[in-house]
């Protein structure tokens, strides 16, 4: 079964979306090849509210957000993880509305170490832990603990007032996306943790997801256990290529064998560190041999 991918979003930067009378999307412009139409901004509650991902710092975006927050009191800046298309906008906005920004911690790799952009500046004033959260007038945002895509990912639940927003609402930023697979590239991004988290989603009954990138999704369990069984499908890929190669490998040797002649050549950077961070796992697992940077089949 393949993943339900809902690609159809008609939001553009500079409008709000009322998803729910206490819950509204803004699209930061920054849109590319991992970023969709661009990050997505919500703003949690009605009159004491919370922010969530503010994106880069980008000063149209935040002038968007500021407007939309006009008279309300802001509780927190919530950050999901400390990639660039998401953290970055934290601190300026929390200086424009007085509050205090919130998220896991730092980046957790250092610069230069590879992987996905991390924006290292980024430090919360209170850092969440799995269950810590922050509340407002009739909702509660709660953070799950989720690594795989960034080290220091954080999902949150919502539990809010009917009048506010449905039940079942979760947050799930980078982690799970209605509109493609996540990235997971190491040294940062690490597919076991990967997996680990998106099955403990999985065991939820959420009934609408709000991702970091693309429009909501509102079938959750369905499209979590495609996500999950396109995951493993993949590997068993990468491990029959790499039994398949007969001596050690690099990642990019893997790909053609992989993903197949459709795959968009622009793409194939991309693609490689997938594949990495399926062999690192593979190799976690007494699957694979780690040698330097090639890998073989054990």
């Amino acid at each position: 079964m393949s993943p339900d991918f809902r690609r159809d979003d008609p939001l553009r930067p500079g409008e709000v979306e009322w998803i729910a009378p206490g819950l509204r999307r803004i699209i930061c412009a920054n849109p590319g090849p991992f970023t969709y139409r661009g990050t997505n901004t919500y703003l949690i509650g009605r009159g004491s509210v919370a922010v969530l991902d503010p994106g880069p710092d980008d000063p149209a975006h935040r002038a968007v957000i500021l407007a939309a927050l006009a008279g309300e009191r802001v509780r927190g800046v919530l950050v999901s993880h400390t990639h660039r298309d998401h953290s970055p906008g934290a601190a300026p906005l929390a200086a424009a509305t007085g509050a205090e920004t919130l998220g896991f911690g730092p980046h957790l790799t250092p610069a230069g170490a590879g992987g996905e952009g991390g924006d290292h500046a980024f430090l919360p004033d209170r850092r969440l832990a799995d269950g810590e959260g922050v509340e407002g007038d009739g909702w509660r945002l709660t953070a799950l603990r989720t690594p795989g895509h960034c080290a220091n990912h954080l999902c949150f639940a919502l539990e809010a007032e009917r009048e506010l927003a449905p039940a079942g609402v979760l947050f799930s930023a980078d982690h799970v996306m209605s509109w493609s697979t996540s990235v997971v590239s190491p040294p940062d991004g690490d597919m076991a943790d990967y997996m680990r988290s998106l099955r403990r989603v999985a065991a939820r009954e959420d009934r609408l997801l709000l991702p970091g990138h693309g429009p909501a999704h509102d079938a959750p369990g369905p499209f979590i256990a495609a996500l999950i069984a396109h995951r493993e499908e993949r590997e068993a890929r990468v491990l029959e290529a790499l039994r398949r190669a007969g001596r050690p490998v690099d990642a990019p040797a893997l790909v053609p064998a992989v993903y197949g002649p459709a795959l968009d050549p622009g793409l194939a950077p991309a693609a490689a560190r997938s594949l990495l961070a399926h062999l690192v796992k593979l190799a976690g697992e007494g699957l694979a041999m780690a040698e330097g940077e090639l890998f073989r089949a054990v």
